[in-house]
């Protein structure tokens, strides 16, 4: 079956008088108890969600005792669901929670990238300084993996690896969030090397919504989900990064709506109050900017925004396409299908 024929475009890019470009894609928005509230497109076929579940890996740190056991608290566990950006409050932070282990960044295993916080990567480049495991934007999910080996005795070299303890431990609490058996789906690896499972979208966003109301299966769990939450929308700036949709949305809704971007054009997020809901999504090219121009129309289509934080979203609704010397050339925006 050809995937990407049989999803709706969700984006299109204009330039001058004209569509240039467009992407299909899927999303859905549910409610605490899974209810579809919308759904476009294939919402059962698996994807891979990447780093948009770090929330949801994020649950096994909390609910172990470790940050307790460590002297760590919020920082960290936003550090935990952050894909950052690389700057200092990323890396020093990284840095800090790894000396509380009596560790350095040596034993992270998510590889070495150059931050993509452009101030910062050109700040390190003219200093002919090398980028180090701390600017990997997963670098504070490797730390939460790492501070759960610790506290439960388990050795950190391997802890990347599926049959390692931690990640069984990740696998077993995915499956049970998005009542999906992911221990038998298609299986892969990520960017920074952790394991990846498929996972429909529906499920993805039920696990999320339950997140959001902060009411899972165990009070143990419930008060990790709470946790997790408080601290995203405390330290946005640490689950993003300067000028990222993962900082913006939440500080646009006052922090009542948060989001988590993962590679591949995948987006997941939640909305709390006294309707949580929920909602996940798939570019089937891909592509990050059409994903948070989608992500961007289903907030504010889905999370009672008001006037002023529709006005803050505006821009992240419909960018603009611009020439090399800055000139307007055309829009990102909504299709016509939504």
């Amino acid at each position: 079956m050809n995937f990407s024929l049989a999803n709706p475009v969700l984006v299109e890019a204009t330039r001058g008088d004209m569509v240039e470009s467009f992407h299909r894609g899927a999303m859905v928005v549910v409610d605490t108890k899974g209810r579809e509230i919308a759904a476009f497109g294939d919402i059962e076929r698996l994807i891979y969600p990447r780093s948009a579940i770090k929330p949801l890996q994020a649950i096994v740190l909390v609910q172990s005792g470790a940050l307790e056991h460590f002297g760590l608290g919020a920082t960290e566990i936003a550090l935990a669901c952050a894909s950052h950006s690389g700057e200092a409050i990323h890396t020093e932070g990284v840095r800090r929670w790894l000396n509380h282990l009596n560790l350095d960044e040596t034993v992270l295993e998510c590889g070495t990238h150059y931050p993509t916080h452009r101030n910062t990567r050109i700040s390190l480049t003219r200093e002919g300084i090398n980028a180090t495991p701390a600017h990997n934007n997963c670098s504070g999910k490797h730390a939460g993996f790492i501070t759960v080996a610790c506290h439960r005795g388990d050795q950190v070299a391997g802890y990347i690896e599926r049959e390692h303890p931690v990640q069984q431990r990740v696998l077993d609490v995915l499956e049970k969030v998005t009542e999906e058996t992911v221990i038998t789906a298609p299986a892969g690896l990520d960017g920074c090397g952790i394991p990846v499972v498929g996972m429909s979208l529906k499920g993805i966003a039920r696990a999320f919504a339950s997140l959001g109301a902060k009411r899972f299966s165990s009070a143990r769990r419930s008060e990790a989900a709470d946790r997790i939450c408080q601290a995203m929308a405390k330290y946005p700036e640490i689950v993003g990064g300067t000028g990222r949709l993962c900082t913006a949305v939440p500080l646009a809704t006052k922090r009542r709506v948060l989001v988590k971007v993962g590679a591949e054009g995948v987006y997941t997020g939640l909305a709390m109050g006294s309707n949580p809901i929920g909602f996940a999504l798939k570019i089937d090219d891909g592509s990050r900017r059409a994903a948070e121009v989608a992500l961007s129309w289903l907030i504010a289509k889905f999370c009672g925004l008001t006037t002023a934080e529709l006005d803050q979203m505006r821009l992240w609704l419909q960018p603009e396409v611009r020439t090399v010397a800055n000139r307007p050339a055309g829009i990102i925006r909504p299709s016509a299908d939504l």
